[in-house]
């Protein structure tokens, strides 16, 4: 066994010129999240890698999305679960194509995240040369609708991955190679508040202003941003009325909020029903509806203990170790995190400039970040 790893970590040493091959392939091809034939071609070209590592992968369709990639070994036992996403950003047209200007290389999902499924392919190749694949259980998924929220793909993820050891997600690395073992809580709400139109100057009397009431209900739920429980409520978008002179009989606003724990998600879910209740003026009514929502991923002892794992595998590997500050955006570690089972994150190669059009990757990370992935799993044999 010992010889098998150390001729997979020789043989992967010098993988850098075809990881970097298999990033051009990946990023060359525009995967925006509703660009479903562009998805679906970065999903089969990831699938086709894995099914060259004698894994079983299947494509679970999707009616909105490209398919989300499902793979496992054959070892049994509980899994070491593996997360990524296919899908990016920017809409072609609007920031496309690959390329490279020494160990920089620029497109658009460079860093975040196809960098990391090339992570993943190949440190997953090497753990096959190492004879690993064989003993240690592994499981995973690549869905395509991250950029999103995962609304569809939540839970199929909680599916595929009920009753595993541990999760790792190959989002974008941070900077000193630190883990990420805090994520903040997505949620989108959406207020419809309806009165009654009226001539606003014949007939003013007769009018229920719904303006009036999702201005009430603005001001109440912006007050609900809590900066020192990292609570936070953003009215982003409203619309409403039709004309000046006539009393406006709908408007509705779309509201992000952000929250470190289950417990608080729930609790500012219930702060602003209470909310629309209280801002509905006589004659008006306003009715809240739930959009995108994604749990928070809540740091563990077992989260901590597994990052200390890993970041052990990062330093041999020659990288930085550490957990990173929280982070304000969610990711698919949440919901396997969620799920109970112990999840970290931000383990894609180094980078910046993720969702803009200046986002780049270290090439010369690939190789690195992808030996930390195959010492860890050496060390679940």
């Amino acid at each position: 066994m010992a010889s098998r790893m150390e001729d997979a970590l020789a043989w992967l040493a010098g993988q850098r010129g075809p990881m970097e091959a298999l990033l051009e392939r990946l990023v060359s091809q525009n995967s925006f999240t509703q660009h479903r034939a562009g998805v679906e071609a970065v999903a089969n070209l990831a699938a086709g890698q894995l099914r060259t590592l004698g894994l079983e992968v299947k494509l679970h369709s999707s009616q909105r999305f490209g398919p989300h990639v499902l793979f496992a070994d054959r070892a049994p036992g509980a899994s070491v679960f593996l997360l990524g996403h296919t899908d990016t950003v920017y809409a072609p047209g609007t920031f496309d194509g690959f390329r490279k200007d020494g160990d920089r290389a620029f497109g658009p999902g460079v860093f975040d995240m196809k960098g990391g499924i090339v992570v993943m392919l190949f440190g997953l190749a090497a753990a096959k040369r190492a004879g690993l694949l064989e003993r240690v259980p592994v499981k995973g998924i690549l869905v395509s609708d991250e950029e999103v929220g995962s609304p569809e793909s939540q839970p199929v993820t909680r599916a595929h991955a009920a009753g595993a050891a541990c999760a790792l997600c190959f989002e974008s690395g941070r900077p000193g190679d630190l883990l990420v073992t805090r994520r903040k809580g997505v949620g989108s709400v959406v207020a419809q508040a309806r009165g009654v139109a009226a001539h606003a100057g014949n007939e003013h009397e007769k009018g229920r202003n719904a303006i009036w009431a999702i201005a009430r209900f603005v001001d109440r739920v912006q007050s609900l941003t809590d900066y020192g429980r990292g609570l936070t409520v953003s009215v982003g978008l409203v619309s409403g009325g039709t004309t000046k002179n006539t009393v406006p009989a709908a408007a509705r606003c779309e509201v992000d909020l952000r929250f470190e724990t289950v417990a608080d998600g729930e609790a500012l879910l219930a702060a602003i029903r209470e909310a629309a209740a209280e801002a509905a003026v006589p004659g008006t009514s306003i009715e809240i509806s739930q959009g995108g929502w994604r749990d928070p991923l809540e740091r563990t002892r077992e989260s901590s203990a597994l990052a200390k794992a890993y970041g052990d595998c990062q330093r041999e590997s020659g990288l930085g170790l550490g957990e990173a500050p929280l982070v304000g955006g969610g990711s698919d570690a949440c919901t396997t995190g969620a799920a109970g089972i112990p999840s970290i994150d931000g383990l894609g190669p180094r980078g910046k400039g993720f969702h803009t059009t200046a986002e780049e990757v270290d090439l010369g990370s690939l190789v690195p970040k992808a030996t930390a992935l195959l010492r860890f799993l050496a060390t679940r044999a």
